[in-house]
């Protein structure tokens, strides 16, 4: 009879222990897993640019937005004001440069009246000069009186100082035209500064409306109407859970075998029994001990050898059946097949992550 129940239990379990051979074998020694996971989100932290008193929230926790929508608003009357007043000395530099237009205008006008004056002048000039000449000849043959002889001397020194006046005259509206340019130059440079001023104040005033910069969930909203805030306050987070992804610390000694694309299998605690597939997305150039607040220095005399893990990125399918539903901070079990390189299944040659092989030389 023990014979019998020996030959029993022995058929059983000498099955159960092929199979569990032929498990290793085949699958189980590829599987690297750890149960250091977690679902991570690049959360972004929403703040003003601007400081102010908050007007308005528009939103409460747990809220579901997207990329663009209205979060909260500060009271802007201070702002709007600041916009009109730059607003304002932006019209006042560009009447500065019509005003200086037209007399730019009046200028060139100016100056042609000076330029036929300059030749009235001339003309003058050279009628009491030819005069002059003439009595001359005619008083030194005391065919003419010395008194018109010297009037029509006096009459030629008349015109030319008339053209001296009509010259520097054309030369001071010449001189004129110069500074005015000059002055036109200057208010082009006050008007561009009046530009800028007015776009750096419309840019405030649009800072004070808070909008989601990607689609996701709020939390820890901390923003309350009538609170003063200054700019880079945190007010609220917002929670991408749609892009939510996997972080697993894999250790030190399991990494060897890991590549980007590598199929993964993972078990989430919040939802037991649902198995979900991942990808490998990326692994960390460093492990996580190197990018702490105080990272470990070795070489000292009390050096002990611990483990190491490095961080692994774990991407999700979009249209998985959790897609929406994870959120950051929970547990997950992690589960990676080795037996594919995983350049096959992304479906381009990505470079390898992973630690690399040390390549022999030939001297």
């Amino acid at each position: 009879m023990n014979r019998k129940i020996a030959l029993a239990l022995a058929v059983p379990l000498l099955l159960a222990g092929t199979y569990g051979g032929w498990h290793w074998w085949s699958v189980a020694r590829f599987q690297e897993a750890t149960d250091n996971a977690y679902v991570e989100a690049d959360i972004t932290m929403i703040s003003p640019r601007v400081e102010g008193y908050v007007g308005a929230v528009e939103v409460v926790e747990n809220q579901m937005v997207q990329a663009g929508d209205v979060l909260l608003r500060l009271d802007d009357r201070d702002l709007a004001a600041k916009a009109d007043q730059a607003r304002a000395r932006r019209d006042a530099a560009a009447a500065s440069i019509a005003n200086i237009d037209s007399r730019l205008t009046l200028s060139g006008a100016l100056i042609r009246q000076a330029d036929a004056g300059v030749a009235a002048a001339q003309a003058e000039q050279r009628r009491a000069g030819a005069d002059a000449q003439r009595y001359t000849a005619l008083a030194t043959r005391e065919f003419a009186s010395q008194q018109k002889l010297a009037t029509t001397q006096a009459d030629a020194q008349k015109a030319g100082a008339a053209l001296t006046k009509a010259q520097a005259a054309l030369t001071a509206e010449r001189d004129q035209l110069s500074v005015l340019s000059t002055e036109r130059a200057k208010a082009e440079a006050a008007l561009e500064e009046a530009n800028a001023a007015l776009v750096l104040a419309e840019n405030d005033l649009e800072k004070s409306v808070i909008r989601a910069p990607i689609a996701g969930v709020i939390g820890s909203s901390g923003a309350r109407v009538g609170q003063f805030v200054k700019a880079g306050t945190q007010l609220m987070a917002l929670v991408p859970v749609q892009d939510a992804y996997i972080t697993a610390n894999f250790k030190e000694t399991q990494i060897g075998r890991l590549r980007v694309g590598q199929p993964v299998e993972l078990s989430i605690d919040a939802y037991p029994g649902m198995k979900v597939e991942g990808r490998i997305d990326s692994l960390s150039p460093a492990s996580g001990a190197q990018f702490s607040l105080l990272p470990p220095e070795n070489a000292t005399g009390n050096f002990t050898k611990i483990v190491q893990r490095v961080p692994v990125r774990v991407a999700l399918p979009k249209d998985g059946p959790l897609a929406g539903r994870l959120r950051p901070g929970l547990s997950v079990e992690v589960s990676v097949d080795t037996r594919h390189d995983g350049r096959d299944l992304i479906g381009i040659a990505k470079a390898d992550t992973a630690i690399p092989q040390q390549v022999a030389v030939r001297p």
